[in-house]
C-alpha cells in the first residue's frame, strides 16, 4: 500500500472509531434476503480450496466470547478437519460488547497487528470496513467452490456486486414473554398477531406504580446510533422495502409503516405508558436481560441470539417461565414471519498473508462450524429444517433451567421466520443512523412532533446521502 493511502487508511479508521456506536450484543441494522425459512439441498460443502501441507497459523479477531461462541470446541472441530492450519483467536471484548470489540478492531487494523480473519456483528460495520479496504473480496474462492451465497445461505452479504463475507448464524428477531405474567393476566401466548395486539398485551401486563412499577415492554433503542431496529418496528414484518434507505439509495422516511413506528413510540409511551421511560433507559443505563430477567418488563423485542441464555444462566436465572413469539404484523391479513435477521458476518482480511487458509476457515465456519459450535441456528441452508428441534434442544441444553422455556413457541417462531429483501448496507450507514437517533430523541423530549421528524429527517439524510456521491 502507497504512504499516502495507508496515512488516509488510518485517519479515516479514527473517525469510524468516533462515529461508529452500536451497543450490546447486536446494535446498527438488521438484514437478510428473501430466501425464507424454507430448507435446502444443499449437502456439506465441497472442499475449501487446497492450503497445502505447510503449518499455518490465522489471527482471529471477534466480538465474540468464549461463553456464546464456544470457541474452545469450535476450533479443536476445525484443526481436527484441517490438522494444518492452526486459529489464534482474539476475543475483543470478554463481555460481547460489540462496540467495543469494533473500536479494538479499528485500533488493531490502526497498528498494523496481523489479522487474517475478521468478524462483524452488523451491517453497517461491515459495509464500512469494506469500504475502507479493510476487507477482501470472496468472489474467486466461491467461484472456485462453484455456489451461489443467496442460494446456500438464508442471508445474502453481497455488497456492491461483490461477496466479502459468508453469514454465520441465522437470528431472526422475536418477542421473549414472561409466560407467568401472561398467564396471570389470562393471555394466550401468541402465535400470530398484529400491533395492535401487541400494544394491547403491554398495556395489560402494566402494573404497579413508581420504582416498582412493571412495564408490558422494553425498547432497547435506538441509543447512540445503534439498536436501529426498534425504529423499523412496522417497517420489519414486510417482505421488501424494510430499510431506512431503498434499494435505489434514496430516503424511505415518507413510508407510512415509518412513522406507524414513531405514532407507537410515543403512545406506548406517552399515553398508554406501558413502555419503559426512554429517558430512563439512557439515564440509568438500563439493559435489556436485566429489564427482562429482573421482571421489570413482560416482554422485549430482542434478536434471537438470546436463545442460548432464555432458559437462565449463572448471571441471570430465570424464575418464571419464558415463552417466544413472532414479530408482530400490521394487520393480520399480512404474511407472517417476516422479520429482522442478525448475523455475523465472517470476513477474510485484505492484508492477510494467509488467504486461502482464511477463506478455508470462513466458509468451515459458516457451515459444518455453526453445527460443531453448537449455540446458534446457522445462516447456512444445509441444515433442514427437521433439523431445528435438535439444534434448539442442544442450545437450550446449555442454559441452567431449559424446563422453563416453552420450547415449542421457540421452534415454532424460528421455523416460520424468514428475512426480507436484503438492501445493501451503504458506508456511510452510521451517519445516517446517527441523524435518525437524534430526531427521535427531539421526539421523545416532546422537543418537536412526527411531522417535524420526518421533515428533518428527509433533509438532513439526504444531505448526507448528497455528500457521498
Amino acid at each position: 500500500m502507497l504512504k499516502g493511502k495507508k496515512r488516509f487508511f488510518v485517519l479515516a479508521l479514527s473517525a469510524v472509531i468516533a462515529l461508529t456506536g452500536c451497543s450490546g450484543n447486536s446494535g446498527g441494522n438488521s438484514s437478510g434476503n428473501n430466501g425464507g425459512n424454507g430448507g435446502s439441498e444443499s449437502s456439506a460443502p465441497s472442499e475449501s480450496p487446497k492450503t497445502g501441507e505447510e503449518q499455518v497459523t490465522i489471527q482471529l479477531h471477534t466480538f465474540g466470547n468464549e461463553a456464546n461462541y464456544n470457541w474452545t470446541q469450535t476450533i479443536a472441530a476445525f484443526e481436527e478437519k484441517y490438522p494444518n492450519i492452526k486459529v489464534n483467536v482474539n476475543v475483543l471484548s470478554e463481555k460481547g460488547d460489540t462496540q467495543e470489540a469494533i473500536q479494538k478492531l479499528d485500533l488493531a487494523a490502526s497498528s498494523s497487528e496481523d489479522m487474517d480473519v475478521i468478524m462483524f456483528s452488523d451491517p453497517a460495520s461491515y459495509a464500512q470496513r469494506v469500504g475502507l479496504g479493510m476487507v477482501a473480496p470472496l468472489d474467486e474462492f466461491i467461484a472456485a467452490e462453484g455456489y451461489k451465497v443467496n442460494e446456500d445461505y438464508k442471508v445474502d452479504t453481497t455488497l456492491s456486486g461483490k461477496v466479502y463475507a459468508l453469514p454465520g448464524k441465522f437470528n431472526p428477531w422475536y418477542v421473549l414473554l414472561n409466560k407467568t405474567h401472561l398467564d396471570e393476566a389470562g393471555l394466550a401466548v401468541p402465535t400470530d398477531w398484529t400491533w395492535d395486539d401487541f400494544m394491547s398485551y403491554a398495556k395489560t401486563l402494566t402494573t404497579g406504580e413508581g420504582a416498582s412499577k412493571r412495564y408490558g415492554t422494553y425498547f432497547h433503542g435506538p441509543q447512540n446510533g445503534g439498536w436501529m431496529e426498534y425504529m423499523k418496528l412496522a417497517l420489519a414484518n414486510q417482505p421488501d422495502n424494510t430499510e431506512f434507505l431503498k434499494e435505489d439509495g434514496s430516503m424511505n422516511f415518507d413510508n407510512p409503516l415509518f412513522r406507524k413506528t414513531l405514532e407507537m413510540r410515543v403512545q406506548m409511551e406517552k399515553t398508554d405508558k406501558s413502555a419503559t421511560p426512554y429517558t430512563d433507559m439512557l439515564s440509568q443505563k438500563l439493559h435489556y436481560r436485566n429489564q427482562f430477567f429482573n421482571q421489570a418488563a413482560s416482554m422485549i423485542m430482542i434478536g434471537s441470539w438470546m436463545n442460548t441464555e432464555i432458559g437462565g444462566t449463572e448471571q441471570f436465572p430465570l424464575n418464571f417461565e419464558v415463552a417466544v413469539a413472532p414479530i408482530p404484523k400490521n394487520s393480520a391479513s399480512d404474511e407472517g414471519g417476516y422479520t429482522m435477521v442478525t448475523t455475523d458476518y465472517v470476513s477474510v482480511a485484505e492484508r492477510s498473508k494467509n488467504k486461502e487458509a482464511a477463506y478455508t476457515f470462513v466458509r468451515w465456519y459458516t457451515t459444518e462450524g455453526q453445527i460443531a459450535q453448537g449455540k446458534n441456528v446457522p445462516a447456512w441452508n444445509g441444515v433442514d429444517q427437521s433439523q431445528m428441534e435438535s439444534i434448539i434442544d442442544t442450545i437450550l441444553s446449555g442454559t441452567l433451567t431449559p424446563e422453563k422455556v416453552d420450547k415449542a413457541s421457540l421452534v415454532g417462531t424460528l421455523t416460520n421466520a424468514k428475512s426480507s429483501k436484503i438492501i445493501p448496507p451503504v458506508t456511510y450507514q452510521s451517519e445516517v443512523y446517527k441523524v435518525i437517533n437524534e430526531e427521535y430523541e427531539k421526539l421523545i423530549y416532546d422537543q418537536q412532533g412526527i411531522d417535524d421528524v420526518i421533515a428533518n429527517l428527509n433533509d438532513r439524510v439526504q444531505k448526507i446521502i448528497d455528500a457521498n456521491k
